[in-house]
């Protein structure tokens, strides 16, 4: 078994595996690994640590430290910061990892770890199956000489530090992205920072560029993260940016790392809008774009008619990456805001995919309804079917028969998506259609039936 999903570990804190116990054995093996593959020998390993605003954030910052330390790793400890933070300053440390404690966009109920190499890069999954071994070794009890964690050496344990400046380093990092000729003057900019890890960060680089900011949901008291706020719950936000007549709206996740925007009307504008205006708007013109599997055709299409080529990838930041690496390209991303700009960060970051948009508009003088014209979505729907454990509904022959029919439906005009969730026990069920009722009434009848057979 592999306790890694889709985007690190991650559950319901107190159940298997987010329990202090097991983040403590986690913690331990993943220093046992650094230290295996660490080539000098008198060198000690060492790992940044960051988090976001959950109240069990500290709980699991405590074990991992303690595991970490068992096997012989320095810890560098930074506090509440976004996820991309942590992976700037895992390569601004030289450290051999960065380890983030989050779970996104969930409930603060939820939580989990994200690790990233020492090129601030998402782990390889070489790494990360050397990982997963010794976790499951240490689960069963077979780690070495019978016990559970042995020490090797105790005057070769781990020291901890506390970065104080660790937030100062990230702003300045990301207002080094923005283009130096211009700056955010005249520009009235809403940030709902989701109650989560870039609520302090987030409004002071746009004020520190200039920018009239008004935040919201940047108040985090440990369980209201993504409560009714944040990309994935927007509509406070467009109302917040209609109420100020404000230029443009910004909402993070839990941890930083996604970014939906809304114009001066108060549209919205996700991941693929983003992508659209930053692959056709932007000074530099990018010769190609990969999106993923849900990336709506609408921007496919667009690009095309730009000249522009696109591909797709399977869900996940990390196979956006791996497939921009492949082709040499600088941009890709996901609908639901996970935005990559090699150019300027090596991971998905919300305020510098943010800054780049908000470049444009300042390059241009234009309004991001205007950037966003010749983007065009198809009509889609996604249906989130809930189960109480996960099991492949392609296993069912009655479900893959109702998939195929659909399928065929749809032949031309639109596609169909069945995806398991690499996070959470639950069924992704999407539909595109040139028309918008069948794409509702699809889906909906869709996830019904995997509702009735999966249970």
């Amino acid at each position: 078994m592999s306790y890694f999903g889709t985007d690190g570990i991650r559950g319901k804190f107190g159940e298997l595996p987010i329990t202090p116990d097991f983040i403590l054995k986690l913690g331990y093996v993943t220093g046992r690994v650094l230290i295996e593959s660490n080539d000098n020998p008198d060198r000690k390993p060492s790992v940044v640590i960051g988090k976001d605003t959950r109240l069990s954030g500290y709980v699991i910052e405590g074990a991992l430290q303690a595991g970490f330390n068992a096997a012989g790793v320095d810890v560098h400890m930074l506090g509440p910061l976004p996820t991309p933070a942590i992976a700037h300053l895992t390569r601004s440390f030289h450290a051999d990892a960065g380890i983030v404690i989050s779970a996104s966009h969930n409930p603060y109920y939820d939580n989990g770890i994200k690790l990233f190499s020492g090129d601030g890069k998402k782990l390889t999954d070489e790494m990360q199956n050397a990982i997963n071994d010794k976790l499951k070794a240490i689960m069963s009890g077979g780690m070495e000489d019978d016990l559970v964690m042995p020490i090797l050496d105790p005057a070769r344990l781990g020291k901890n530090h506390r970065i104080d400046d660790a937030k100062g380093r990230y702003i300045e990092f990301c207002k080094g992205s923005f283009p130096y000729q211009y700056d955010l003057g005249g520009l009235t900019v809403v940030i709902d920072c989701a109650n989560g890890a870039g609520y302090s960060v987030a409004p002071r680089v746009m004020r520190e560029l200039g920018a009239n900011v008004i935040a919201i949901h940047n108040k985090p008291d440990g369980i209201n993260i993504n409560a009714n706020c944040g990309s994935t719950n927007p509509e406070s936000l467009q109302q917040a940016v209609l109420e100020h007549n404000a230029d443009v709206g910004i909402a993070l996740d839990g941890d930083g790392d996604r970014i939906v925007m809304v114009d001066e009307a108060g549209r919205l504008v996700d991941g693929d809008g983003i992508l659209y205006v930053l692959a056709t708007q932007s000074q530099d013109r990018t010769e190609g774009v990969v999106g993923t599997l849900m990336s709506n055709m609408g921007l496919e299409l667009a690009l095309k008619a730009a000249d522009i080529e696109f591909t797709r990838a399977k869900v996940g930041d990390r196979y956006v990456m791996q497939d921009l690496e492949a082709n040499g390209w600088i941009l890709g991303g996901e609908p639901s805001g996970h935005i990559l700009c090699l150019d300027k960060s090596r991971t998905g970051d919300a305020i510098i995919a943010g800054l780049q948009v908000l470049a444009v508009m300042q390059a241009q003088d234009k309004a991001l309804s205007v950037l966003t014209e010749g983007f065009e979505k198809l009509p889609q729907k996604l249906v989130n079917v809930r189960l109480s454990q996960m099991q492949d509904p392609f296993k069912h022959e009655e479900l893959v028969a109702a998939f195929d029919k659909a399928q065929a439906t749809l032949e031309g005009r639109g596609r169909l998506l069945i995806r398991q969730s690499g996070t959470e026990p639950m069924i992704r069920v999407m539909v595109e259609s040139d028309d918008e009722i069948e794409c509702d009434v699809m889906a909906n009848d869709l996830a019904d039936k995997i509702k009735a057979v999966l249970g």
